[in-house]
């Protein structure tokens, strides 16, 4: 059975994982109570209450103090090469992705982890360094505690060569293209699962529904943006129970990703009685921060996977392989849209009652974003006219509206319209047009009725 994850805790999560200190101090205070443990130990061992076993470490004071003291400054050296490596590879994604890329390496379980684990060493080491002094029988040496930090000392080794090999994999473009696509496909599932709960019935129902296009004549009351900044987290069932409670209809008139802008319209409420009273509980149902996440924003990994194709189309870089891999991955992408993705734009009370209206991104404008910059960036380049045809047809066969079929013949008849206007090669257009017929074949074989008057016929 999967267990359904609260959006605010999902979101609260994101902004805990997106940063390099959180998994660093935990590691820390366990490092910290691990040097509780071992000090308790070896004060029992020093007092005589127990014995050590035959594998703890033993020696004088002044040879602990030398080994800890050489392992903290080695500890403290490697600490300092881990974080330039960072550092780094946080240099070259901001300069090869583009800056929206630091995000995804920044919160990279490998890098935290590998931080907290040389810090937390670090750490360890100069609390039993610090431990070593004189006791009532003699110099007291945490044998144990020595024993438990060469031991971490090995551990570090490990996780180094992990570190350096994991950095190496992690900047790799297809590395980095395939795991955006897997935000996207997590986001996709996720955004499906709510839509289907909130709108309190399957998510196609709520295409017929009324209340998706009819709204109260009188006119609304207004609610405004108090805070600028991009929204990033909309808790729909905070506002449908706000909404319950006046016995009032809200309409968001954006959606996570949009930017807001202080004292411009952010909502509507009816009837307009309530608005001041909705006004002042509305803050606690969203979020607006600096950037945009991926917790209800499906479009902002297609913006990523679009950003990192048009970086390697343009003339600097002009990487037409990396711009193929994009399209591939963004075809997958609205595979999965068109198959299990159905956001809700009403949702409702536990009566059936229509309580919040919003403004999802539709299947067209998904398409759209995916599609649109990579042609332009794309202009007379055969090779990706003909990948971006393969992926529409690939799609093609997985829609399950008139609607999504249209879209994706708009954009294979622009496709085609550009590859008349800007490839000067014969052949290179016949093989566009040849791929061009293969979404055309598609249309037809998913839904022959539905096929518009003319829509395989291009004339320029």
């Amino acid at each position: 059975m999967r267990i359904r994850v609260p959006l605010g805790l999902l979101w609260r999560r994101e902004a805990l994982r997106t940063n390099l200190w959180l998994v660093p101090a935990i590691e820390v205070l366990v490092a910290i109570a691990l040097f509780g443990i071992t000090h308790w130990v070896d004060r029992e061992a020093y007092d005589g209450r127990i014995g050590l076993p035959s594998w703890v470490l033993s020696g004088s004071a002044d040879a602990a103090r030398q080994v800890l003291a050489a392992l903290a400054g080695a500890e403290i050296t490697v600490v300092g090469v881990v974080f330039s490596i960072t550092i780094v590879a946080l240099t070259l994604a901001s300069t090869q992705f583009g800056p929206r890329m630091l995000r995804n390496f920044i919160r990279d379980r490998g890098t935290q982890v590998t931080l907290g684990t040389f810090v937390a060493t670090m750490v360890y080491t100069v609390l039993v360094l610090a431990s070593i002094g004189a006791g009532p029988h003699g110099d007291f040496v945490p044998h144990v505690s020595v024993t438990i930090c060469l031991g971490l000392v090995l551990l570090d080794l490990a996780v180094l060569i992990y570190f350096i090999n994991h950095t190496a994999i992690a900047i790799q473009l297809p590395h980095v293209i395939a795991n955006i696509a897997g935000d996207l496909s997590r986001a996709i599932d996720a955004d499906a699962r709510d839509a289907r709960r909130l709108a309190g019935e399957p998510a196609s129902a709520c295409e017929d529904d009324p209340a998706t296009t009819v709204l109260p004549s009188e006119p609304g009351g207004v609610v405004l943006a108090r805070v600028a900044g991009y929204l990033q987290l909309v808790r729909y069932d905070t506002l449908v129970r706000i909404a319950e409670q006046e016995d009032a209809l809200i309409e968001l008139r954006y959606r996570p990703g949009h930017f807001l802008v202080t004292g411009q319209p952010m909502a509507t409420v009816w009837p307009a009685s309530a608005q001041a009273r909705v006004t002042s509980q509305l803050e606690r149902a969203h979020v607006t921060g600096a950037m945009r996440t991926l917790t209800q924003d499906v479009t902002f990994a297609v913006d990523q996977l679009v950003e990192i194709a048009i970086r390697a189309l343009s003339p600097a870089v002009n990487d037409t392989f990396t711009a193929v891999t994009c399209i591939d991955w963004l075809g997958d992408g609205l595979c999965q849209a068109a198959t299990r993705w159905q956001p809700a734009r009403v949702h409702r009370d536990q009566a059936g009652a229509a309580r919040l209206i919003t403004a999802p991104v539709s299947h067209d404008r998904l398409i759209e974003r995916a599609f649109e910059k990579i042609r332009q960036a794309g202009r007379g380049m055969p090779a990706i006219m003909i990948r971006q045809l393969d992926a529409l047809a690939a799609i093609m066969e997985q829609t399950r509206t008139k609607d999504q079929r249209l879209a994706l013949i708009a954009q294979a008849r622009m496709i085609l319209h550009s590859s008349i206007e800007s490839v000067p090669e014969p052949s290179d257009r016949d093989d566009v047009r040849r791929r061009y017929d293969r979404v055309m074949a598609a249309y037809r074989s998913t839904d022959d009725e539905l096929r518009p008057k003319g829509a395989d016929e291009v004339t320029f």
